[in-house]
C-alpha cells in the first residue's frame, strides 16, 4: 500500500505532511491561554490581553477553599482559643466552629482535662533520657539545720486557657518555680524527723496550698490537683549514720511498747490479787470477831450457871472435858468391879472411838452409860457448851 494513495493516506486526502512537534506544543499553549482568558489573534501568533472571566472563577474557587479551611471541631476535653492577628478574639467549646482562616485568625487547641506532671528533684527515664536525681532541686535545709533530699511529683491541669496563653510567658516554668519555692518554705519550717516520718501527708498538703496561692497571684491559669512526696532521705554521705539513728529510735519505741504491754498484763493481776487479799482479811476479821464474841457469850452463860450451882457446873465441865480428851486416845476404860471374864473386841472399840472422835469434831459428844457391868457408848446429839 503506498502512502500517496488518497484513500489510504493517514494524514488526510489532501497530501498533507505529519504535523511538527513545535506546532503541537504551540497549539497546546494557545488552548491553555484561552482557558485563562487569552485569545489568539486571527492570522498571527500573538495573543490579546487575557480576559477576567477565567481568573474570576479561579479566584472564587480559591476563596471558597480558603473559607472552608476555617471550619474546625473542638473535642469534649479541649478548649479552642481564636487569635485575630495575634490578639485574643474568642474562646470556643465543644463542637464544630468556624473562624477566619490564616493569616487573619489562628486557632490554638488546649486540652483542659489532661493531667500533667511536674517532677521536682528528679527526672524519670520517660521525661528525660538520663533520668535520676537533680540535686539542685532536691537538697534543702530543715528547721533544725539538717540537710534533706526530698523529691516531689506535682500533678496539675489547665484551668483558664486565656490566662494560660497570655498572662505568663512560660506557664510550666512558672509552675516549677512556684512549687520549688513552696517546698523550701514548708520544709524549712519543720524538723528533719517530722519530714521523714509523721509529716509526709501534712507537708504535701501544705505545699499544694502555698503553690496554688502563688499561681493564683501570677494568674497562670493552672490548678494543682495533687502533690505527692515521692521520697525523702538524708543526703547520701550521712545515710548510714542516719539509718543507725532510725534503728535505735525504732528499738526504743519497741522496748517502750513491750514495757507497756507487760505493765498492762501485770497491773490488773496485781490489783486483783490485792483486792483478793483485802477481802480475805476482811473475812478472817469477821470470823475471828464472831468467834470471840461467841466464846465470850458462852463464858458468860457458863459463869451465870456456875454462880447458881458451882458443884454441878464444875462436874459437868470436868466430864465434858474428859470426853473430849479421851475421845482422841486409843485407851479403853472399864469398871474394875465388872466381871473379868469378858470378851472385849478391841479393834471394834478402837474403831468406835475413832468414829466417836469424828462425831465429836462435827459437834456430837459421846456419853458412857454403865448397866450390868457392860460398857456401852451412847452418842447423843447436843451442842458443845
Amino acid at each position: 500500500m503506498a502512502w500517496n494513495d488518497d484513500k489510504k493516506n493517514p494524514w488526510g486526502g489532501n497530501g498533507q505532511t505529519p504535523p511538527e512537534l513545535d506546532d503541537v506544543i504551540k497549539e497546546f499553549k494557545d488552548k491553555f491561554s484561552g482557558i485563562i482568558g487569552g485569545k489568539p489573534k486571527s492570522g498571527s501568533g500573538k495573543t490579546t490581553a487575557p480576559s477576567t472571566g477565567g481568573l474570576k472563577y479561579i479566584f472564587l474557587v480559591g476563596i471558597i477553599l480558603w473559607a472552608l479551611s476555617g471550619i474546625y471541631i473542638i473535642d469534649p476535653a479541649e478548649k479552642g482559643v481564636v487569635l485575630r492577628f495575634g490578639a485574643f478574639q474568642e474562646e470556643t467549646g465543644q463542637g464544630p466552629h468556624w473562624h477566619f482562616p490564616y493569616p487573619i485568625e489562628t486557632l490554638n487547641r488546649i486540652n483542659v482535662e489532661q493531667i500533667r506532671t511536674a517532677q521536682i528533684g528528679y527526672r524519670d527515664a520517660v521525661s528525660n533520657r538520663r533520668g535520676g536525681n537533680v540535686s539542685s532541686e532536691s537538697l534543702m535545709l530543715t528547721k533544725d539545720e539538717n540537710m534533706i533530699d526530698a523529691k516531689f511529683a506535682v500533678q496539675y491541669k489547665i484551668d483558664d486557657v486565656q490566662a494560660y496563653l497570655f498572662n505568663v510567658a512560660n506557664p510550666r516554668l512558672t509552675l516549677r518555680h512556684a512549687v520549688e519555692s513552696a517546698i523550701r518554705q514548708v520544709v524549712g519550717k519543720n524538723t528533719m524527723d517530722y519530714v521523714l516520718t509523721d509529716g509526709r501527708v501534712a507537708i504535701a498538703d501544705d505545699i499544694q496550698e502555698k503553690s496554688q496561692a502563688l499561681l493564683d497571684t501570677y494568674q497562670a491559669g493552672l490548678i494543682i490537683t495533687t502533690v505527692n512526696m515521692q521520697d525523702a532521705q538524708p543526703p547520701e554521705p550521712v545515710q548510714a549514720a542516719f539509718s543507725d539513728a532510725v534503728k535505735a529510735r525504732e528499738d526504743k519505741q519497741r522496748l517502750i511498747n513491750e514495757a507497756k504491754t507487760y505493765a498492762n498484763d501485770i497491773l490488773p493481776k496485781s490489783r486483783g490479787k490485792a483486792a483478793r487479799i483485802l477481802e480475805e482479811s476482811k473475812a478472817y476479821k469477821s470470823k475471828v470477831v464472831s468467834k470471840s464474841e461467841g466464846e465470850a457469850s458462852r463464858f458468860k452463860q457458863i459463869l451465870a450457871e456456875y454462880k447458881k450451882a458451882p458443884k454441878v457446873t464444875k462436874e459437868r465441865l470436868y466430864r465434858e472435858t474428859m470426853e473430849i480428851v479421851l475421845a482422841n486416845t486409843s485407851k479403853v476404860v472399864v469398871d474394875s468391879k465388872a466381871n473379868s471374864m469378858m470378851y472385849l473386841p478391841i479393834d471394834k472399840l478402837i474403831n468406835a472411838n475413832r468414829s466417836s472422835t469424828e462425831v465429836v469434831m462435827q459437834g456430837v459428844q459421846p456419853e458412857q452409860d454403865k448397866q450390868g457391868g457392860n460398857i456401852r457408848n451412847v452418842f447423843r446429839n447436843r451442842e458443845i457448851r
